[in-house]
């Protein structure tokens, strides 16, 4: 019996290239029992549930990000003194980026900082969305 729910992947062996990450089973009397484990990392990685949606979510529309129309993405513009210090969040929040291995779409032009935040992996926001999101909210606090 194999067990696999919407995963379009190349083989059964090539999970890696998941369009989403689901627990999958793979039983049958010739092999044993192969579990693709969903640890912390690995939820980061896969789209928001409905559930999280509406609690990870809410905290973020709060705080100034909006839904983007027609696509599963969050945005968010930042206003800061000078082209300095827009350069210098972007910088932070590269570094950040480079270390969770997702990086966001944004433009700069002098104070202006426009970020859409999405996971193409996915197809639609994924936990390393909010997580680089809350990370952007909390470098502008610290400027502050």
């Amino acid at each position: 019996m194999i067990v696999v729910t919407r995963c379009a992947i190349d083989s059964l062996y090539n999970i890696g290239k998941c369009s989403r990450l689901y627990r999958i089973a793979f039983v049958d009397s010739s092999t044993s029992c192969k579990y693709l484990k969903t640890d912390a990392k690995t939820k980061l990685k896969m789209a928001l549930s409905e559930q999280e949606r509406s609690t990870l979510l809410q905290p973020l529309l709060n705080s100034g990000w909006s839904m983007v129309n027609a696509r599963d993405a969050i945005y968010k513009e930042f206003l800061f003194k000078n082209f300095n210090e827009a350069f210098g969040f972007m910088s932070r929040v590269a570094m950040q980026a480079e270390k969770m291995g997702h990086h966001p779409e944004w433009f700069n032009v002098y104070n202006k900082v426009q970020v859409t935040l999405s996971s193409h992996d996915v197809n639609g926001l994924s936990g390393r969305d909010v997580k680089l999101a809350t990370f952007m909210d909390n470098a502008m606090k610290v400027k502050e």
